[in-house]
């Protein structure tokens, strides 16, 4: 059994992040886990499309989702920048878009910092620009889309766990995990794999079950918000915070109070009709 634990502790240490390499070019799982997770929600809504009446053809989808990439994409970027690193992008403007850095010689650095957050405020804006563009209910849309999401994490996270980035706080738990880019070499809680079930399998299994109990439109949104937020929240308290902001308020992470802000919004969404009534 001890030599099990270990084989487990020592996992992430074993797994090299890149899938393929093709002489300078490198492609690395993380990618491709996220192309396997739009692939994905892709052909869940449009099953929904196919089977429940939701007034969209497959054209528009298809249009839709390369809107929802770019807008999950800059969104992403965008809100790590303003959320979890003003200063420092203040000073270097710069790196928020170019991947290479001149200081000390020409080296390529790639483009690191993406919020889920901020990936959520930008499929939002663009969304609400389409459906006005395209004569379409914004709230219905909320909805297809909400059910089939979660699941796609699942594989953003498993891309966050063979990348060895994003993992927990030093615990003694007989699970936890060693990173291999942790510089003080402890055992930590693999959160990846935490938000890989419970964000993903667990939340895709819940919202998936009744996807089709709407008493009126955005309800899905808002139960979807209110869902993430609270699973997000509570499996915070095993993620290391950013080096750069630790708790910035009490016992609190950025991330949590942003969840904090998602479950709210998700709230008043939920209590709209009982409000106009």
């Amino acid at each position: 059994m001890d030599h099990l634990i270990s084989i487990w502790q020592e996992l992430p240490r074993h797994i090299d992040p890149v899938a393929l390499s093709i002489g300078p070019l490198s492609i690395k799982y993380y990618s491709l886990m996220y192309l396997v997770a739009f692939g994905i929600t892709y052909v869940l809504v449009n099953r929904r499309l196919a089977r429940e009446p939701f007034a969209i053809s497959p054209k528009v989808l298809e249009d839709l989702f390369l809107w929802c990439i770019i807008g999950l994409l800059a969104g992403a970027r965008v809100g790590y920048v303003l959320f979890y690193d003003p200063q420092h992008y203040l000073r270097r403007p710069l790196d928020v878009i170019l991947p290479v850095r001149f200081d000390g010689g020409f080296r390529f650095t790639g483009i690191s910092g993406m919020s889920y957050h901020g990936g959520l405020l930008g499929i939002i804006v663009v969304a609400i620009v389409f459906c006005r563009r395209n004569n379409l209910s914004f709230w219905d849309l909320a909805d297809l889309f909400c059910p089939a999401i979660p699941l796609g994490y699942t594989f953003g996270r498993l891309g966050n766990f063979f990348n060895g980035e994003l993992f927990g706080r030093a615990t003694t738990v007989s699970w936890g995990m060693y990173f291999p880019l942790d510089s003080v070499n402890r055992l930590r809680h693999p959160s990846q794999l935490y938000e890989a079930f419970f964000e993903g399998l667990f939340l895709f299994a819940v919202l998936w079950s009744v996807r089709k109990f709407r008493p009126f439109p955005g309800f899905s949104f808002g139960l979807y918000l209110i869902c993430y937020g609270t699973v997000r929240f509570v499996i915070e308290f095993t993620r290391e915070p950013d080096s750069q902001l630790g708790f910035v308020a009490a016992f609190l992470t950025m991330g949590q109070i942003l969840c904090l802000v998602m479950i709210a919004a998700g709230a008043v969404i939920l209590l709209r009709p009982a409000r106009s009534s």
